[in-house]
């Protein structure tokens, strides 16, 4: 799974005074660490390795302004040696028996459904409080975020040294996801924002995988995509069926042992399901911790990048597979009220799938 974070505290100022501190000095530390590529791949003293990554992220940056006419400025030109796992962790609740997850709103960028922190040890702890709330709550590492571009004054959103060594259709995805935010944003929106983020970046690795990379990048791309692929069809599958076990519940009223029985069998068979996957795939276990934790909130959190993917896809082809039309087209849906968009997504997404 890929995430973004949109730094929404430091750019529109929050209530929560240690929340906007820590988001404020956690975004100007990754500032204080950036340095122009340039002075990378002109540094004798650099990793040479890491010099060859830094040349080709250049690259597929020039090649997202050239080809997916995604903005030209500041952001991805730089490069920033975090010296951690991840740029920022997450905190995503839900209910017991719901995928709906809780939301915080900010006054300028709206209701995001995810809780960004700098510091691993603060997420946890924040969502401590959220479990002793009776929330399911999930906590996970994220190797990118996004400022939309509206910090580019400050010189922009650098590359980072969680995902500069990722496989290069990996890279090529992290960069044109984040650079899809500075396109089109709307406010109150996260399922609207990731999904269109996310087919612009499974759309722009494809090309460039295409036009770009070597035989062996594009093979390693596609057995990682394959599983991938198969992985979110397993959760999808489970997320329909909790989703009707909720809905139901909502109809008739079932009892909570009941309920959750009924939840805990769904659960027990996705992990099963994946064992039979992760068997096929030859060990494979690159979900296994995701599995193992699995609940309403990492359910949740899936479906906001990848629910309404198969609608922008198709919405991409409309457009004649033209980027600059399909921006336009991707602003004015985002303009439509909120239940006309949504309205709207879905039935792409049911054309789509029919092919």
């Amino acid at each position: 799974m890929l995430a973004s974070l949109v730094l929404l505290s430091l750019l529109t100022g929050c209530a929560d005074t240690r929340y906007y501190l820590q988001s404020m000095s956690g975004h100007l530390d990754v500032m204080r660490l950036a340095r122009p590529l340039e002075q990378w791949l002109a540094d004798d003293s650099a990793d040479p390795v890491l010099k060859q990554r830094l040349a080709r992220a250049r690259q597929m940056r020039d090649f997202a302004v050239a080809e997916l006419k995604l903005p030209d400025n500041a952001s991805y030109r730089s490069y920033a040696d975090l010296q951690r796992r991840a740029a920022v962790w997450n905190v995503v609740a839900a209910p017991e028996f719901s995928l709906d997850l809780k939301t915080w709103c900010f006054p300028v960028a709206g209701c995001v459904a995810y809780r960004g922190y700098f510091d691993e040890v603060q997420a946890r702890a924040y969502g401590q409080t959220l479990k002793a709330q009776a929330l399911e709550v999930r906590v996970y590492g994220v190797p990118a975020y996004s400022t939309l571009g509206w910090l580019n004054w400050l010189g922009g959103d650098p590359l980072l040294s969680t995902f500069i060594r990722y496989p290069e259709g990996e890279m090529a995805r992290m960069i044109f996801h984040e650079l899809a935010h500075q396109v089109v944003y709307i406010k109150d929106d996260s399922l609207f924002n990731e999904s269109f983020a996310t087919a612009v970046e499974r759309l722009g690795a494809e090309r460039w995988l295409a036009t770009h990379a070597s035989d062996s990048a594009r093979k390693e791309y596609a057995e990682f995509d394959a599983r991938r692929r198969q992985f979110q069809a397993l959760s999808l599958a489970t997320r329909y069926r909790l989703a009707a076990i909720y809905r139901q519940n909502e109809i008739s009223s079932i009892d909570h042992q009941t309920l959750a029985a009924m939840k805990g069998a769904a659960l027990q068979d996705f992990r099963d399901d994946y064992a039979r996957l992760k068997h096929a795939w030859g060990g494979y276990g690159g979900y296994d911790v995701w599995v193992a934790d699995a609940n309403n909130a990492a359910f949740g959190a899936q479906a906001v990048y990848d629910q309404w993917v198969p609608a922008f896809e198709l919405l991409f082809v409309r457009q004649g597979k033209d980027w600059r039309r399909f921006y336009d087209a991707v602003t004015q849906l985002g303009q439509m009220p909120a239940a006309a968009r949504a309205a709207a997504l879905k039935q792409m997404t049911l054309e789509h799938t029919r092919g």
